[in-house]
């Protein structure tokens, strides 16, 4: 995994799966294991310690990914952004996923997306740039685990990113 290093005039793009889910119920409202609990926890800690604070959250609005945000936000503390549910990025695929990061605000530096596989990976694959860090190129097209999280730097605003101009810089499963 790289170091994380960022322009100064580069803005934070985190793509997050959410944590694991458990089974037995309507796949939307399916909540997270204790497992997936500590894992979004462990997450956030991480987002924290590597200084890569969302100042955004946009989050699917099913149960597990709503349950990996609150997790993630706690773990944060007073630094958490306030989340926002969109119903569009339930099990959206790759397209919705970045329309919905093309929809930020670009004063927001910091954005994060909790979702869904496959729409997580393919997203994460369709922006990332070929100068992306090698490693977590190789980790990400291997799979995207639950509670995985893939950071990039993003030169442009958000309304005009398109696909391969993100550089991923670190890919973590926790």
């Amino acid at each position: 995994m790289a170091a994380n290093v960022q322009r100064h005039d580069a803005k934070t793009l985190i793509i997050m799966r959410h944590a694991e889910a458990d089974w037995g119920m309507d796949d939307f409202n399916r909540p997270l294991t204790k497992r997936g609990a500590d894992q979004a926890s462990a997450a956030g800690q991480w987002l924290l310690t590597s200084g890569n604070v969302p100042e955004m959250i946009a989050s699917s609005a099913a149960l597990r990914t709503r349950q990996t945000t609150t997790w993630v936000s706690h773990a944060l503390g007073e630094k958490a952004a306030t989340a926002s549910l969109d119903e569009r990025l339930y099990n959206a695929p790759a397209s919705a996923i970045t329309t919905a990061i093309n929809h930020a605000p670009n004063t927001v530096n910091s954005l994060m997306v909790v979702a869904h596989l496959p729409g997580v990976q393919d997203a994460a694959m369709q922006l990332m740039h070929p100068d992306s860090d090698y490693e977590a190129v190789m980790d990400i097209s291997y799979g995207f685990p639950p509670a995985s999280i893939a950071v990039f730097e993003v030169l442009s605003d958000w309304d005009e990113l398109v696909d391969g101009q993100a550089r991923l810089i670190a890919f973590k499963t926790f």
